[in-house]
């Protein structure tokens, strides 16, 4: 046999091995396939192509591994007991930019799965080879390591400072700097997700000069691009005022609140939630989201969204509001009141009903002009109802409940607590709205007989029960003090329209009242005017009508 013979064999060889992995990285795209390839031992048999001598082969193995490790954590779990991850490691800094690209597709496969992976990847010794491979020459390179790097630190703190230590930080700040949009974003993505853990972490991304960067990127329009550095500079804004400011001071606003516009709805919530945690610090932070426009542009946001999307608008209107009777009259004449309202009606999920109801809590607690234009709103009924409702949360009917004493403390509209009064409120609400009634009860006739009307029903039918209640004693003092407040004809008149009224569904004799000191009243004025109608003792506590 001749030296072309054995050669031709040889050959074969190789473009045997170059069909079965170019095969297989083919086959391994599609999820249905990887079961079965799974079974047919793939993994095992690709192990040693790693290392073959021809780099196709290898670039094609590393893209077969990736893709069947990316497609579940037990797969990506073999690979790692199989000891994949330090030949991948060992071979970034010797091959060329093809396989490093399959390479870093494949640890990012196996990282992205859960935090034991990803300190897997950081155990082999991958982090010196990846902050290598973002000085490389190459976009694609770089847009692969900074892609693994930012799943390695998206998972816990501990993670995302090894990535700080390693020195990725600044190069990763280099990285936006690039033309590549694709670059950019991976890598603001990778800086968002290292900012996010901790104020430390947040701090080391402001301090290697990413906010300067990010915050002119708001105006690119690429969406994807526009979403992770509106994500980033959220991340970053969170944890401190100091934070804030100097996402501040990088002029976003109100650049920003053009993004709320944005077609795409990821960018709108981004941008979104950046109003927000810039607005929740201080009230200085708060006047100069207003001072920019930022209220117009939450209000017509929250009213032009549906589900989560809303939600940091919600939020962000809710702490503006929450700082001063200002900033709240600042939301309401910028009709914030009515996406509010529409947000916890129409709503399903229980966390956007939550968030609205604190929202309008808010706004409703600094003056008796904010409840007033809360109450005018009609939300004060429909926070009974989800607070009474068995279906709803405790956290839900929390958060409906802090916002009613808000409101209704500072509420001095009787109309508005009239209607409170009539449905089945808890009884420390309800001794609020007696509190308010008694405290700010209306001087006209017509105003005053409607009532003791009113206090009358509520001591002879459905409010009895509340008269054993600790605050019983302000409810009956109420509604003497108000029958004496009205002229002599007028309260008897309405007295005795009630008695009629409750007669007409009741034996003969019954116990009308069980208060003395509206019992005291009526004998007053009885004794004053001898009218026909007879008041006679039953008990220290109660007279019968008859």
């Amino acid at each position: 046999m001749g030296t072309r013979a054995v050669l031709q064999v040889f050959e074969r060889y190789q473009k045997e091995r170059v069909a079965f992995v170019s095969a297989v990285a083919e086959i391994a795209k599609s999820p249905q396939n990887v079961e079965a390839l799974q079974q047919a031992g793939a993994m095992s048999l690709l192990r040693p192509l790693l290392l073959d001598n021809v780099p196709s082969i290898q670039q094609s193995a590393a893209m077969a591994l990736g893709r069947l490790a990316n497609y579940s954590d037990d797969l990506a779990e073999t690979l790692v007991q199989n000891e994949v991850l330090p030949q991948l490691v060992y071979s970034l800094s010797e091959q060329n930019r093809f396989y490093k690209k399959a390479a870093t597709f494949c640890l990012r496969a196996v990282a992205k799965h859960s935090p034991q992976l990803a300190q897997a990847v950081v155990d082999c010794g991958a982090l010196e080879s990846l902050v290598t491979c973002l000085e490389e020459y190459d976009p694609s390179v770089k847009e692969g390591a900074a892609w693994v790097l930012g799943y390695i630190a998206g998972h816990s703190p501990e993670l995302a400072q090894q990535v700080v230590d390693a020195g990725a930080v600044v190069l990763l700040v280099l990285c936006v700097q690039e033309p590549e949009t694709g670059l950019k974003r991976v890598a603001a993505s990778a800086l968002s997700d290292i900012a996010k853990h901790t104020p430390e972490l947040a701090q080391a991304v402001v301090d290697a000069g990413a906010v300067a960067y990010l915050a002119p990127l708001v105006l690119n329009q690429d969406p994807k691009l526009k979403r992770q550095v509106c994500c980033a500079l959220a991340q970053i804004a969170k944890h401190s005022v100091d934070m804030a400011e100097v996402v501040v001071e990088a002029e976003v606003f109100p650049k920003i609140l053009t993004c709320l516009k944005f077609p795409d709805e990821l960018v709108r919530k981004h941008a979104a939630t950046v109003v927000r945690e810039v607005a929740k610090h201080t009230p200085e932070l708060a006047q100069l989201v207003v001072g920019a426009g930022g209220v117009g542009a939450l209000v017509d946001y929250v009213g032009s969204t549906k589900g989560n999307t809303r939600l940091p608008g919600i939020m962000a209107l809710g702490y503006i509001a929450a700082f001063s009777e200002t900033l709240g009259l600042s939301v309401i004449a910028e009709k914030g009141l009515v996406p509010l309202v529409a947000a916890l009606s129409e709503e399903a999920e229980e966390h956007m009903k939550s968030a609205s109801a604190w929202a309008l809590g808010q706004l409703g607690r600094h003056t008796p002009d904010h409840a007033k234009a809360v109450a005018d709103t009609g939300v004060l009924p429909l926070l009974v109802t989800i607070e009474n409702d068995t279906h709803s949360s405790e956290d839900l009917k929390g958060k409906c409940r802090k916002a009613l004493k808000a409101i209704v403390a500072k509420l001095t509209f009787m109309p508005a607590l009239d209607a409170l009064v009539h449905r089945q409120l808890p009884e420390s609400i309800m001794k609020m709205v007696l509190e308010q009634v008694g405290r700010y009860w209306p001087t006209t006739h017509q105003a005053g007989r409607n009532l003791c009307t009113l206090g009358v029903w509520l001591l002879c039918s459905r409010w009895e029960r509340l008269l054993a209640q600790p605050f019983g004693r302000l409810l009956r003092s109420l509604t003497a003090t108000t029958l004496r407040r009205l002229s002599i004809t007028t309260a008897l008149a309405t007295a005795s329209s009630c008695c009629r009224s409750w007669m007409l569904c009741q034996p003969a004799t019954l116990l009308l009242l069980s208060t003395k000191g509206f019992c005291d009243a009526l004998c007053l004025l009885h004794l004053s005017q001898r009218h026909t109608l007879h008041l006679q003792p039953q008990s220290n506590t109660g007279l019968l009508c008859s």
